[in-house]
């Protein structure tokens, strides 16, 4: 019993931290998404397409999260002015992002010159579904060679997520990759989850995750201003 409590207490802590967060991002109008996927299913690739389709439009910052390295963030930079990397090895939580590194984050971003925020998280289909860190939607990428059980064997972070992206379509016709049943089973578990089919090697279907993401970063601007 002792040790559920303690568990809840790290989670009410972190969610008090991550309300803050999104305080200080809605107070600034940052719109923020948490990128989560396994390693190498394309989170990096994802991000920087997206730079590539929207810098003209938005001011886009991002946050890295890994475990070790600045490998991602130097791929980053070299496209936006902001970014900062949070190499989580020796915390507390090793396996994910929490609410409290990202605070320190957005300490060091000018919040008040930024658009989009992109939240790269550690890599890993199970500890940071567990983690709330201030973001306004939670994206879920998963690529076609990890195979189409992963919303059967990680259901909770599908569940939790407001978007999957599947990536890599190019490798469609080299996997045995079932899009209808995978597409089917994350419908299942959250029958509003929105669905992209994408390709960031060639560019497929990312001009339709863009256009989502300018229309929810629309709505996210509108019901702030209303709430004032």
């Amino acid at each position: 019993m002792k040790r559920i409590e303690v568990v809840q207490n790290i989670l009410e802590a972190n969610d008090s931290i991550a309300a803050q967060n999104q305080q200080l991002l809605n107070r600034n109008g940052v719109f923020a998404i948490n990128i989560m996927a396994a390693p190498g299913a394309g989170k990096t690739s994802l991000i920087l397409q997206t730079i590539a389709k929207l810098k003209d439009k938005l001011r886009i910052a991002v946050i890295e999260g890994d475990v070790a390295s600045t490998l991602d963030s130097e791929k980053v930079r070299n496209e936006v002015a902001d970014v900062v990397q949070i190499n989580t090895r020796n915390m507390s939580e090793s396996c994910t992002l929490i609410a409290n590194m990202v605070g320190h984050a957005l300490s060091r971003l000018p919040l008040g010159d930024i658009d989009l925020l992109l939240i790269e998280n550690v890599g890993n289909l199970i500890c940071p579904s567990e983690f709330a860190l201030g973001e306004h939607k939670r994206v879920v990428i998963s690529s076609l060679p990890e195979g189409d059980d992963k919303p059967a064997k990680y259901p909770v972070i599908f569940a939790d997520a407001d978007a999957v992206v599947i990536n890599k379509l190019d490798f469609l016709p080299y996997v045995e990759f079932d899009i209808d049943s995978f597409q089917n089973a994350l419908k299942g578990l959250n029958p509003k989850i929105e669905i992209f089919q994408v390709s960031c090697k060639t560019g497929a279907g990312i001009e339709d995750w863009c256009a989502w993401l300018l229309k929810e970063l629309e709505a996210n601007k509108h019901k702030a201003q209303t709430k004032k």
